[in-house]
């Protein structure tokens, strides 16, 4: 038996296909905008290092070190 029930703009035809498109769209879209927020605001956080000379090849920290500048 045929399923004659089918229709091009059913929610399983071709406007399922342009929701799920949109969808993903927006979702891309939104997180690239975060990545940028994200990127602009790392690129001005400045860090220093203190105590250069106690800072050990194996076992240090590197959070012990860095101090942000802000």
């Amino acid at each position: 038996m045929v399923n004659e029930n089918r229709s091009l703009f059913s929610i399983h035809g071709m406007t399922g296909f342009l929701i799920a498109t949109v969808v993903l769209v927006v979702v891309v879209l939104t997180l690239a905008y975060e990545a940028y927020k994200v990127q602009v605001e790392n690129a001005t956080n400045f860090y220093e290092i203190k105590d250069m000379k106690s800072i050990k090849m194996i076992g240090s920290k590197q959070s012990d070190h860095l101090v942000d500048v802000k």
